[in-house]
């Protein structure tokens, strides 16, 4: 992407973000990478509701200042993404509310209730904690980047990334709309899963379809342990991480009192009237 044209986005995903209430103050940030290798990124302590396309901070791919505005401290995430899947170009970082509800509780967006998640998103794991801005995010996030599109981290946020800014803004929407629809569901009383044929039978659609490569066959997420789909290697996903966080119990899941859970959906409510 030439520069003019990744400035003019990434100010109207800096406005989405900020409409949207993924992000609040100076919250969050974006990132391209543009066709020459350049990083054009989002300029610290700045609210990304009211981001020009002047703002912006321009940096080497090893961070190094290109101009004369300061990128986000937590640039070194973007950074890891561009290092580790060269066919990344934008990424972006958020804290909307019910995903970012799963990733204090301890929760990945890793059950299969949504055929269309399945198809475009595949399961978002949850990266252990790290300090905002210091190699302990990196290291956590590093295991998971290369095999998910998104990812939740703990007592944070969330960040997506994809081939361009549009792409990365839409994953980054659809892990808020799932996570949003599975609080609902378990309001309900819980959420029915897709069975493993089903599962498959998505699977090898996504890949026909380009939504997704054999890469995303070896996410380390519950879903896939039930289904006869082996990763790139030959391997059956089945090992975790080391880094990569579930919840507290051996089999990565976390049970909710219906008065936690009710706790949760009253403190999610009560910040989304604060922001309206």
């Amino acid at each position: 992407m030439d520069e003019k044209t990744a400035r003019r986005e990434i100010v109207r995903v800096g406005q989405l973000l900020y409409e949207r209430s993924y992000v609040v103050s100076s919250d969050g940030n974006v990132s391209v990478r543009l066709d020459d290798g350049r990083i054009l990124a989002t300029p610290t302590q700045t609210n990304k509701g009211r981001m020009t396309e002047d703002s912006l901070a321009l940096t080497d791919i090893e961070g190094k200042s290109l101009n004369d505005r300061k990128a986000s401290s937590e640039l070194a995430m973007h950074l890891l993404i561009y290092r580790e899947r060269p066919e990344i170009k934008a990424v972006c970082h958020a804290h909307p509310p019910h995903g970012s509800a799963f990733a204090v509780a301890g929760l990945a967006i890793d059950q299969p209730i949504l055929s269309e998640v399945i198809l475009t998103l595949g399961c978002v794991p949850l990266a252990a904690y790290g300090t905002p801005s210091t190699d302990e995010l990196t290291s956590a996030m590093l295991p998971l980047v290369r095999h998910h599109n998104a990812l939740l981290m703990a007592n944070h946020g969330a960040v997506a990334y994809g081939e361009d800014v549009w792409q990365a803004f839409d994953r980054l929407e659809t892990l808020e709309h799932t996570a949003k629809i599975a609080i609902l569901a378990r309001a309900l009383g819980g959420a029915s899963n897709l069975p493993p044929d089903a599962i498959e039978k998505l699977i090898h659609v996504r890949e026909k379809a380009g939504y997704l490569d054999e890469r995303a066959r070896c996410q380390a997420c519950g879903y896939l342990h039930e289904t006869q789909i082996t990763c790139a290697t030959g391997e059956r996903p089945d090992a975790q991480p080391a880094h990569a966080t579930h919840g507290a119990t051996a089999n990565g899941k976390i049970s909710l009192t219906r008065e936690e859970l009710i706790e949760l959906l009253t403190q999610a409510a009560r910040s989304g009237a604060g922001r309206a």
